[in-house]
This record gives C-alpha cells, sequence and structure tokens, in this order.
C-alpha cells in the first residue's frame, strides 16, 4: 500500500471550524474531540455538530455556541465574531493549554498553530509573538476552533498533509480594528511566511480567516499530490456564508499508488548535423556519456536539398542542460540545438552479480508486473564468449535462463 496523504481543498478559503467540520466529516473521533475540548475548563459555551447543504451539497457544520450570548454576529465565510470577549496574549493561551488533560499530541499541534498565528500577528503589530493580545484567536470560539482542529488532526493519524491553493475574496471586513481590506494583514503575513500559495477571487467577502491559514501553515508537510493516487475517503466542512459557490472545505484522504516504476522529469537536447563523420559523432557520444547524459542516439534524417544527415538526441536531467549543450558546440559542427523537458517513467532495477554454468556474470535485475526479470550486461557475456568458445546467443540465453530460476527460488515469480 502507497502512503496515506491529507488533502485539504480550499476553493472557498479555509477558517478554523470548516476544517474541524470536514475532518469530522472525513471520520475524526468525536468522542476524543470533545474530551480534548472539555479538558480546557473554557466554560460558558457548547458546541453543536450538523448538517447544511451548500449549493446542493451536504456539509458538516462545526458550530461554537456561547451561552451568555443570544445573538452572534457572523462576518466571514468560516468563522464569527463575538464582541466584548477578554483579550488573551500568548502566553495566556499557552499556560490554558499545559495546565489543560490534553493528548501530548493535541497539545503540542495547538501550541504550534497558536505560536504560528502569534508570530503573523506579532509582525503586523509591531510586537514580540508573547506579548500579543488576540482578538478573535483569544476568545473562546476561535480557541475552540484551533484545539479542535488539532484534535481530529490527531484523531485521525495524519502525518503528510498537501494544501491546495487558497482563494480569497475582495473587499472589506470589518474586525476590533476597524474596516480592513481583504485579505486581512495577518493572513497575508501568513501567506509570505510560510508560501501558502493564494488566489485571488471576484467573490466580495473574506474566505481566509487567519485562523484556516495558521492551520494550514502548521499542518502542510508537501507542497502537491503524488502524480497517481487514489481516493480513500472524502469530507466536507461548511462555512457562514453563502456564496454562488459552494462554500465548503474539502478534505481527502488519498493513498499514493505505488507500482514497479518510477517517474521522473528530464530533458531533450537536440541538433541536426550534415558535416561530421561518424568517427566524430561517436567521440561526441562517448563524452556525453562521460559527463552524466542518460542516453544519446542518432537518427538518420534528410535535411535542405536533400543532404544526408543525422538527428542527434541526448537525454539528460536538468542541471546537465548547460553541460550537454557546451559538448554539443564544441564538439561538433552544430550551431544550434533544441531542447525541451520530457516525462520518463522507468521500472526499478538493480545490479547483481550471480554464478553460472558459463561463469560469474553480473546482471541488470527490473521489477516487472509478471515478475522480476534478468538481464546479463554486455561486456560480462562478451568475456564469457572468449573464455568459453560459446557463441554469443548461447551464452546470454544461458545465462539468463539460470539466473530466473535463481529469482524465482527467491520469490516465487519467473519472468519469460
Amino acid at each position: 500500500m502507497g502512503q496515506k496523504i491529507l488533502y485539504l481543498e480550499c476553493n472557498s478559503g479555509i477558517s478554523g471550524d470548516m476544517t474541524v467540520g470536514a475532518l469530522l466529516d472525513l471520520g475524526a473521533d468525536r468522542t476524543f474531540l470533545q474530551k480534548s475540548l472539555e479538558s480546557l475548563h473554557l466554560g460558558g459555551f457548547h458546541t453543536e455538530i450538523g448538517r447544511v447543504t451548500k449549493c446542493g451539497l451536504d456539509a458538516c457544520k462545526f458550530d461554537v455556541i456561547l451561552e451568555e450570548e443570544h445573538h452572534r454576529e457572523h462576518h466571514h465565510s468560516g468563522g464569527k465574531r463575538h464582541p466584548g470577549h477578554a483579550h488573551r496574549t500568548l502566553r495566556d493561551i499557552l499556560e490554558m493549554l499545559r495546565e489543560a488533560d490534553l493528548d501530548e499530541n493535541v497539545r503540542a499541534l495547538s501550541e504550534k498553530i497558536f505560536y504560528i498565528l502569534a508570530k503573523a500577528e506579532g509582525r503586523v503589530h509591531g510586537t514580540e509573538p508573547e506579548n500579543v493580545h488576540f482578538h478573535e484567536v483569544g476568545a473562546v470560539d476561535s480557541i475552540v476552533d484551533i484545539v479542535g482542529a488539532a484534535a481530529c488532526l490527531v484523531s485521525l493519524g495524519v502525518k503528510e498533509t498537501v494544501v491546495s491553493t487558497l482563494r480569497e475574496g475582495c473587499g472589506t471586513v470589518h474586525c476590533q480594528h476597524g474596516e480592513m481590506p481583504v485579505p486581512v494583514p495577518a493572513v497575508t503575513e501568513l501567506a509570505a511566511q510560510y508560501s501558502l500559495p493564494l488566489e485571488f477571487t471576484d467573490t466580495k467577502g473574506e474566505m481566509i480567516t487567519p485562523t484556516g491559514a495558521a492551520i494550514a501553515a502548521a499542518v502542510r508537510t508537501r507542497e502537491k499530490l503524488p502524480k497517481r493516487f487514489r481516493i480513500l475517503e472524502c469530507g466536507y466542512g461548511a462555512g457562514y456564508k453563502d456564496f454562488e459557490h459552494a462554500n465548503v472545505l474539502r478534505a481527502m484522504f488519498v493513498e499514493e499508488e505505488t507500482s514497479d516504476a518510477s517517474e521522473e522529469s528530464l530533458w531533450v537536447v537536440e541538433t541536426n548535423v550534415d558535416d561530421c563523420s561518424g568517427e566524430q559523432l561517436g567521440f561526441l557520444e562517448e563524452k556525453l556519456l562521460g559527463v552524466g547524459a542518460r542516453d544519446v542516439w542518432y537518427s538518420p534524417i534528410y535535411m535542405k536539398k536533400c543532404r544526408p544527415a543525422y538527428m542527434l538526441q541526448v537525454l539528460c536531467d536538468e542541471d546537465m542542460l548547460n553541460t550537454v549543450q557546451t559538448l554539443l558546440f564544441d564538439e561538433s559542427t552544430t550551431i544550434g540545438v533544441r531542447y525541451y523537458p520530457v516525462e520518463r517513467r522507468v521500472l526499478k532495477r538493480r545490479m547483481e552479480r550471480m554464478e553460472t554454468s558459463v561463469g560469474t556474470l553480473r546482471f541488470k535485475i527490473c521489477s516487472r508486473p509478471g515478475g522480476e526479470a534478468a538481464y546479463p550486461e554486455y561486456d560480462d557475456v562478451r568475456i564469457a564468449c572468449l573464455d568459453t568458445g560459446k557463441s554469443y546467443q548461447e551464452v546470454y540465453e544461458t545465462a539468463r535462463r539460470e539466473a530466473q530460476q535463481k529469482l524465482a527460488g527467491g520469490n516465487g515469480a519467473i519472468h519469460p
């Protein structure tokens, strides 16, 4: 089985409660979440977990209900604002986490998210992270969102996370400091500090909250998904606002597909020559392979006025481009080259030395879908032919057959 990866698809931005909702919908343990929140001893709130429909999509909605407050003021896609909450510093929050009976992994991840957010707020307000007076993050609902997201992630056993491009709206939003442009300064600071990819849209309103951006920065371990994978599970977390698009955060568990082949990105450098001798091209091939080119080959072609010529092509890594091009200019008569990227898929292989009835030879062992296949190395076959007086074909086939039988003894598979 391949590696299991969490993918957060932020087509409608990201916020704390959207994250919790999506992870709950993905299968996070509700009991573990509730016990984690109860251990904070915050009081004065309770949580509600329900279902809502966003543009026809059924999604999980995680809500924090403050018991002393009946009128809630929602101001962005996933979060909410509660006027009058006491402000807390990072020290206050870290002390709260240390005193809580939290799972150590939940505590560590919660502290990481809070510190990331405090660092960004400190840069915005010109103060040290420890002295930042949080506004919304100091509010009960935002503390619950962060600890709740950490509890859900730990519950799901998340080790690797990919976060998509974060889509953001436009306009302004009202906060403790007054009217602020979207994205708010803390979000832009987080995006800059942690290289979060952003995409601005024409949607009016805030789609990325500082809490959501901090969670994304804290959990992202990979920049992109593997080239091939299969989706194992999918969950949707609902935001508060209704947009023309589905205001949800989608979370998926994907599994990277494994195979006997690996993929790599290489470059082809090519040129046409009609006035080089075969010896000169052969010397050039030796030099190209000697400096690390993956492969070199020639094709007969006809050029202008039907002149017979060769197209020389070189397969190499990107960091070899300048070296390869320099050799082509120095060691051939070309005055121009072409180059372009290619994708290559190759079988896994290894070199192994084996005893056979025709001598000790090196084999290239390739992993094929039907089993491992052994290919004798030419230089060793040549020496065996000279030593035994047998033909090339006889030595090659004997060595290959005996190597396959040895491989079959190890894994029960023989490739013809």
